[in-house]
């Protein structure tokens, strides 16, 4: 199990990253309904608006939303992983990977597409504005447990405006 902090890192990680692409976290939580599903720790629901985004723009983004809780939870951590190597994290590389299908339908290209998109993230959390943003949730998560969409509007959006 992990601990709630790690979790809510995690979970920062999507939300700040869902939010930044321009996607609508609908609720991200650190206490998700143990009753509808596989056992996790925390669960995002993410709209993704189709008039928007469309084709490999979309695929690009789902990507970069997938990845970001695991790249948040490194930079948190220090633990320098592969994404696609924690088992934690085996639900997030899969929904990447499959999203990845639609920018490179190569496998080996595939990988080096995820990898060089977990890098992109890496240095884009060590910007501290950024950074900040993601404490925040995570700081947020951590007092309330659930946050829904109005909340990281009220977190996020004077910031990204």
């Amino acid at each position: 199990m992990t601990d709630p902090e790690t979790s809510a890192y995690h979970e920062a990680g999507h939300a700040f990253m869902a939010f930044y692409v321009g996607a609508r976290v609908r609720s991200v939580t650190i206490e998700p309904d143990w009753d509808d599903g596989p056992e996790r720790y925390a669960d995002i629901r993410v709209e993704w608006p189709l008039d928007r985004f469309a084709g490999r723009e979309l695929y690009e983004k789902q990507v970069m939303v997938a990845l970001a809780g695991p790249v948040a939870e490194m930079h948190f951590s220090g633990d320098p992983y592969h994404p696609g190597f924690v088992a934690e994290w085996a639900a997030d590389w899969r929904l990447a990977w499959q999203a990845a299908a639609h920018v490179t339908a190569a496998e080996r290209d595939r990988l080096a597409y995820l990898e060089s998109v977990t890098r992109e993230l890496h240095r884009m959390f060590d910007d501290s504005d950024h950074w900040a943003r993601i404490a925040a949730i995570a700081d947020n998560l951590l007092a309330h447990e659930t946050l829904e969409a109005e909340d990281l509007e009220d977190l996020l959006g004077p910031w990204l405006r």
